[in-house]
C-alpha cells in the first residue's frame, strides 16, 4: 500500500465537489482543483489551490497523484478520463464521485487499468451539507489503491459512513440502490402529505411533522427536511409540482428487470416522479421540497437536469455471469 494521501485533486468544484474540498481542508489536506468555471473566492482563500486543467493538476500532485471527479455522469466522466489518462502516471488513482452508472464504471476501470492507472467507483450521499460537514462514501474497486485513500475519505466521511462495497462497480451500484431506496421514502412521504393537506378538517401540519421526528417510527432526517422545508416555504402551495431528476433511478428499474427482482416500489416512485411534470399534486410539492432541502436540487423544471437525464448513462446492463 502506497503512503496515506495528504494531498489530492478534484475535477468539479460544484456543490459537492466545493463541499468536499472545504471538508478536506479543515481536516488539513491539500487540495488542487480545477473547474469549467472559476473558482470562488472562499475556496481560494480556504487554501484550494487553483489549475487552469487537468495538466497543471496533475503537476500540483505528488505521486501516486489522488484525483476525484465531481462532475454529471455520462460522457463529460469519459472526457475526463481520456484527458487524465494523458497527464498521469502509472499507479495514480482516479475515483469517480458522481452518480454515474455502475456498468459505466466497470468499463472505465478496465479501460484505466490497461494504461496502469486505477479507477475507483466512490458513491457519495449527503448532499451538499454532507459533503462539506461528513459525507457517506459507497466505494468500489481494487484494495490495493482502496486501501490507499480509505484513510482520506474515512476523515472525510461522518463516523461510520464510509464501505468498501466490493470490487469495481459496486461502490456505484449500491449508491444506485441506495438512491432508488430514496425515491420510495421521499414517495411515501410525499403522499402522507397529500392526505394531510386533504382531511376534512384544518391541521396543524408543521406541528404534526415535528411531532413525528420524536420518537414515532418513521422519525427520520427526510422527515425532518419536510418539518422545516414546510415551514421555511409557508406550505406546499408555493412549490412547483413538477419534480426534475437526473435518470438514475430509471436504470435501477432497468437493471431490476434485467435481474428478474421485482421493485414495485421504487418503480412506482420513479413513476409518480414523471407524472408529476403533468400534474398538479401535494405529493409531488412535497417532495419537490425534500429533495431541494437535502441537495439543493430545483424547484420546477431544469434544462440542465433533463440533459443529464438523457446522457448520464453511457452503456448498457453488465451481465454479471458474462462478465466474470
Amino acid at each position: 500500500m502506497s503512503d496515506p494521501v495528504s494531498r489530492f485533486g478534484i475535477v468539479g468544484l460544484g456543490k459537492m465537489g466545493a463541499g468536499l474540498a472545504e471538508n478536506a481542508l479543515a481536516h488539513g489536506f491539500g487540495v488542487a482543483g480545477v473547474d469549467t468555471h472559476p473558482i470562488s473566492d472562499v475556496l481560494l482563500r480556504k487554501g484550494v489551490k487553483p489549475a487552469k486543467n487537468v495538466r497543471a493538476l496533475a503537476e500540483l500532485l505528488t505521486p501516486p497523484r489522488f484525483v476525484m471527479l465531481y462532475v454529471p455522469a455520462g460522457p463529460p466522466v469519459d472526457q475526463l478520463l481520456d484527458q487524465l489518462a494523458e497527464v498521469l502516471s502509472p499507479g495514480d488513482i482516479v475515483a469517480d464521485g458522481g452518480n454515474s452508472y455502475w456498468g459505466d464504471s466497470i468499463r472505465r476501470h478496465a479501460r484505466l487499468k490497461a494504461k496502469g492507472l486505477h479507477f475507483i467507483d466512490a458513491g457519495t450521499s449527503g448532499g451538499p451539507g454532507g459533503a462539506r460537514d461528513g459525507a457517506c462514501f459507497m466505494v468500489g474497486g481494487d484494495p490495493e489503491p482502496v486501501a490507499t485513500i480509505a484513510p482520506l475519505l474515512r476523515k472525510l466521511a461522518v463516523d461510520g459512513g464510509y464501505v468498501h462495497a466490493g470490487p469495481p462497480g459496486a461502490g456505484h451500484f449500491v449508491k444506485l440502490v441506495h438512491n432508488g431506496i430514496e425515491f420510495g421514502m421521499l414517495q411515501a412521504i410525499g403522499e402522507g402529505m397529500d392526505l394531510l393537506a386533504h382531511y376534512r378538517d384544518p391541521l396543524p401540519v408543521d406541528a404534526i411533522l415535528q411531532c413525528w421526528n420524536h420518537g414515532s417510527v418513521i422519525r427520520s432526517w427526510l422527515i425532518e427536511l419536510m418539518q422545516r422545508m414546510y415551514a421555511t416555504q409557508g406550505g406546499l402551495a408555493a412549490t412547483p409540482p413538477y419534480v426534475e431528476d437526473t435518470g438514475e433511478v430509471n436504470w435501477l428499474v432497468d437493471d431490476a428487470l434485467h435481474m428478474e427482482v421485482p421493485i414495485p416500489v421504487i418503480t412506482q416512485a420513479v413513476v409518480q416522479l414523471i407524472a408529476s411534470r403533468d400534474a398538479e399534486h401535494d405529493a409531488a410539492r412535497a417532495v419537490s421540497l425534500m429533495r431541494h432541502g437535502f441537495g439543493g436540487h430545483p424547484f420546477g423544471r431544469d434544462a440542465g437536469i433533463a440533459h443529464e437525464r438523457r446522457t448520464g448513462r453511457v452503456g448498457g446492463f453488465v451481465d454479471a455471469k458474462a462478465a466474470r
